[in-house]
């Protein structure tokens, strides 16, 4: 994350995101899917790391190989225009400065956490009545003879992070079209050098 100043000398805090240039390597339409769709592509790769199936999708779209794919489907009449084969998408053909889109990642993996920095909870706390090490345990789980299980969806200590997190309403502060950077306002879903899908 950085920061920028807006027209007002009002401090931004923003993050920089390189989006684009991306390709269009699929077009499927509702005559032969069932639906309409456009497959975009980011990011380069090695051919000799690509599997010979995608080093042929990718020539039909007359492009090198890439690393990410993602499809958009049930989009406007608008982008009818860019639904062609090979066509290269850049960031200032989709967002102006002043919208607002959403932003799609994995967050970032903490670990196995406990139910303290997991859930929130309080912990059982006092050190009194023989108690100790029992700031952050759960406490009581609320079962007994009666279902004799743990009850699943019980907020218990476990995997942190690494989940498909989706941001909304995240203002686009400012487009570099040179660079094909957008810088938006706020925090994004993932770690540094991730990959995000940007939708209006």
């Amino acid at each position: 994350m950085t920061s920028v100043f807006g027209p007002d000398g009002q401090n931004i805090a923003v993050t920089v995101i390189e989006a684009g240039p991306c390709v269009v390597t699929h077009v499927k339409n509702e005559a032969t899917d069932g639906y309409r769709a456009v497959q975009l592509a980011f990011g380069e790769k090695k051919e000799k790391n690509t599997a010979k199936a995608m080093v042929g999708h990718f020539k039909k779209a007359n492009t090198t190989p890439k690393r990410h794919l993602a499809e958009f489907r049930d989009f406007g009449n608008e982008f009818d225009a860019m639904a062609e084969l090979g066509k290269e998408i850049k960031v200032a053909d989709i967002f102006a400065e002043g919208d607002f889109l959403d932003a799609v990642g994995i967050s970032k993996g903490k670990g196995f956490q406990g139910v303290v920095k997991r859930h929130g909870f309080s912990g059982v706390g006092g050190q009194t009545h023989g108690q100790h090490n029992r700031l952050r345990a759960p406490g009581s789980m609320g079962n007994a003879s009666f279902a004799s299980r743990v009850i699943k969806g019980k907020r218990l200590a476990g995997r942190m992070g690494g989940d498909r997190v989706k941001l909304t309403n995240l203002k686009v502060v400012k487009i570099m079209p040179e660079q094909n950077l957008i810088l938006v306002s706020g925090s994004v879903p993932g770690a540094k050098n991730s990959t995000l899908i940007l939708q209006k």
